[in-house]
């Protein structure tokens, strides 16, 4: 699990697969308490708005913006 005082707007993280949706990118646009929202970067998802559970985040990628 990502160090949640390292997530900030703008950061691109990977989130986990779920369902049928595969890992993928992600930028932020807020943190939460519990999840963050924002963006989808990659796969089916792409240019769609989510909110994912913190614990779905895999880690930071690492051509991320300011990660």
């Amino acid at each position: 699990m990502v160090d949640p005082d390292r997530l900030h707007k703008g950061a691109v993280v990977i989130i986990a697969a779920f369902d049928e949706v595969p890992a993928h990118q992600f930028v932020i646009h807020t943190v939460e308490l519990d999840c963050i929202t924002g963006i989808a970067l990659t796969g089916p998802l792409a240019g769609a708005y989510g909110e994912p559970a913190i614990e779905m985040i895999l880690g930071f990628h690492k051509d991320g913006l300011g990660s």
